[in-house]
């Protein structure tokens, strides 16, 4: 089932995501609407909090990313996968750029800073542990992910021009005065 992204002003993508455990409500049917609406939107990766849940949750799926950019090299496999509990463990200390956008900000990239590797423990989808090490564009779509779990938008990463030279587009999202090709929730109600 398709789910609206919820939009940028939603108060829920400013919040902290709690843990949960397999109890958790229909999360196997959560984690399906998810996968669908990340791919009828044209996504590569989906958080919870961005379909209205405060928890920590996300789904990726790097062959979304086009390789033709030469954003992806080929070490860089891609993967599919389901997070829940997601903690970051260590990070490099190598940065790299790349322009990222976001499906609760339509419309808006911009050029963030990443570390180019990470290790991270996650619990998958059926709740077994793993942990694993992502380099290049699989710690970057993992990243922008778990910053949504931990209530932080990639508008926060930009540097400060670009940041006032976007102010009145997010402006114009927050009230809902953009058009997408997926439905979206605004804070206005909409």
């Amino acid at each position: 089932m398709l789910l609206p992204v919820y939009a940028y002003g939603q108060p829920v993508l400013k919040k902290v995501s709690i843990f949960i455990d397999p109890e958790y409500p229909d999360i196997q049917g959560l984690i399906a609407n998810m996968w669908d609406t990340m791919y009828h939107a044209d996504g590569v990766g989906i958080a919870a909090p961005q379909i209205g849940h405060s928890i920590r949750l996300f789904v990726i799926d790097t062959e979304q990313v086009d390789r033709k950019e030469g954003a992806v090299s080929a070490t860089d496999i891609p993967f599919k996968q389901v997070f829940i509990n997601a903690q970051i463990l260590a990070e490099t200390d190598t940065p790299w750029t790349y322009e990222e956008g976001c499906l609760s900000i339509p419309d808006i990239r911009g050029d963030v800073e990443r570390p180019e590797g990470i290790r991270i423990r996650w619990q998958d989808e059926n709740f077994q542990e793993h942990e694993a090490e992502f380099t290049g564009i699989n710690a970057r779509v993992i990243l922008h992910e778990y910053d949504h779990i931990e209530g932080i938008l990639f508008t926060e990463k930009l540097k400060p021009l670009k940041k006032r030279l976007i102010q009145r587009r997010l402006e114009a999202i927050r009230a809902g005065r953009v058009k997408t090709d997926y439905k979206m929730r605004f804070y206005n109600g909409r």
